[in-house]
């Protein structure tokens, strides 16, 4: 019996977040069985799962269960039609999804961006910007700037009008921290980073570029480009080829990854990890896909659970250092890929060779590659 062993929180949430999770755990025990480690799952709710359950957003309970694990694994949480129905800080995305951030010291978001050849006709860029392939990492700092900042109210004026307050801070040590991780990641890719900013209006920006710039000199092998970020949204449009590694600051890389999604051709098609502090050889992270819950298609077998499965994948390689297993479940997204198969949303009816699958059919096959 292997002597490796990962407790795992699962916290499928709302919408079409069960039947991800469900795909994603199915290929996570291929890989498990392959590979000679154990996984100790559980499953727990959150979001308006864990309201119905246990009266809030993330239940007691499930943030006990998180709190004794390596990692968490998980859906997404919110439901458009119910979520005005309670304050605005009872809400999933605060009282869970924010809370989790906080609670975990998860700083660092890493999005990848790739757009697989055979995907090229669902990226809205015609085929010369797309070049020899999009293939990029946004690496977002997650526990700071606007989010974060206080004070954050909303309050009446003596003249009767409404006046809502968002504050934006960093400070050094929050800047360099990310900073490193984008530098070391750089350096196992492409070795280009590109830093977003604002440094020409902002006091938050002037500094990001500050500290950036000297970080950069304990990674002489990597070139770094500052870019501020209203050029860097026309850039990604532009010529995506051209970035590499991109460095933003939380509100920045919250739409400027959500833009470099767009690239790959679908919401589906993008995990993302969001990392705490590495505790000796371990790194608690929180995986999860970089699209919503998407209520309208939830229950019918219609959900591509492909971002999910990646997120899965990098649960392995960042917390556990499960490389071997983590390019298994990459290859087999891509062999699954290769075949054909493609949920709605990838879906092509022009190109002979794609044939449209569910998301069952999808996890299965996927699984039975990383299986072989």
């Amino acid at each position: 019996m292997s002597n490796r062993k990962y407790k795992v929180a699962a916290l499928a949430g709302d919408g079409i977040g069960p039947e991800v999770i469900r795909e994603a755990l199915k290929v996570l025990r291929a890989t498990e069985d392959k590979f000679g480690f154990q996984l100790d799952v559980t499953q727990a709710p959150v979001g308006w799962a864990g309201i119905d359950e246990a009266g809030k957003a993330l239940p007691d309970d499930t943030l006990k269960l998180c709190r004794s694990s390596d990692s968490i694994l998980f859906g997404s949480v919110g439901l458009p039609d119910r979520d005005p129905t309670i304050p605005k800080e009872e809400r999933p995305e605060r009282a869970a999804l924010l809370a989790l951030r906080k609670e975990f010291g998860l700083f660092a978001n890493l999005r990848p961006v790739r757009l697989p050849t055979e995907l090229a006709h669902a990226c809205p860029l015609k085929a010369e910007r797309q070049g020899e392939g999009i293939d990029m990492l946004v690496v977002r700092e997650l526990t700071g700037g606007m989010y974060f900042g206080q004070p954050k109210t909303t309050e009446t004026l003596d003249n009767g009008e409404t006046q809502a307050i968002d504050t934006m801070v960093y400070s050094t040590s929050e800047i360099e921290r990310i900073a490193r991780v984008a530098f070391k990641s750089a350096q196992l890719r492409h070795k280009h980073l590109t830093s977003i900013d604002k440094a020409n209006v902002l006091e938050n920006g002037v500094l990001w570029r500050d500290v950036v710039s000297k970080v950069a000199a304990d990674y002489p092998k990597v070139t770094v480009e500052h870019m501020f970020v209203d050029n860097a949204a026309m850039q990604l449009l532009l010529k995506p080829t051209q970035f590499d590694v991109v460095l933003c600051e939380n509100m920045f890389g919250d739409i400027l990854s959500d833009e470099a999604a767009a690239l790959a051709g679908s919401l589906g098609m993008l995990p993302s990890a969001s990392l705490g502090v590495t505790n000796g050889e371990k790194t608690f992270g929180f995986y999860e896909p970089a699209g919503g819950t998407a209520p309208d298609i939830a229950g019918k077998d219609l959900a591509n659970p492909i971002a999910q499965i990646l997120s899965a994948a990098m649960m392995l390689r960042h917390s556990f250092g499960e490389n071997e297993a983590a390019d298994a479940i990459d290859k087999g997204v891509g062999s699954a890929i290769a075949q054909g198969l493609r949920t709605g949303d990838i879906f092509n009816a022009e190109d002979p060779q794609a044939r449209q699958v569910g998301t069952t059919e999808m996890g299965d096959s996927i699984s039975a590659a990383v299986s072989t």
